[in-house]
């Protein structure tokens, strides 16, 4: 069974790459048994998305900027491993 891919679409012209690279990290860091990789994809337009297979789980145009780095990790588990704990980050 292949197992899920996220893609972050990111602007080149804003110069996002950093940030984009920094949510790479964070995700396999913590997915590293769920995930089938993290894929960067170079955008334009102020684009700044991220997704797991074909669902969008942040969109900076409709979402409103960036994501706190625990919002976007609770996205991406709700999608790869729903049954997964978070630890402190599912503390309120």
């Amino acid at each position: 069974m292949l197992k899920p891919r996220v893609t972050i679409h990111y602007c080149i012209d804003c110069r996002w790459l950093l940030r984009a690279q920094w949510y790479q990290g964070e995700l396999l860091q913590t997915f590293a048994e769920e995930l089938g990789g993290v894929t960067l994809i170079p955008s334009h337009g102020g684009m700044f998305r991220v997704a797991v297979d074909e669902v969008t789980v942040w969109n900076r145009k409709t979402d409103g900027g960036f994501p706190e780095i625990a919002e976007l990790k609770r996205r991406v588990r709700d999608l790869v491993a729903p049954d997964r704990s978070l630890g402190h980050t599912d503390r309120t």
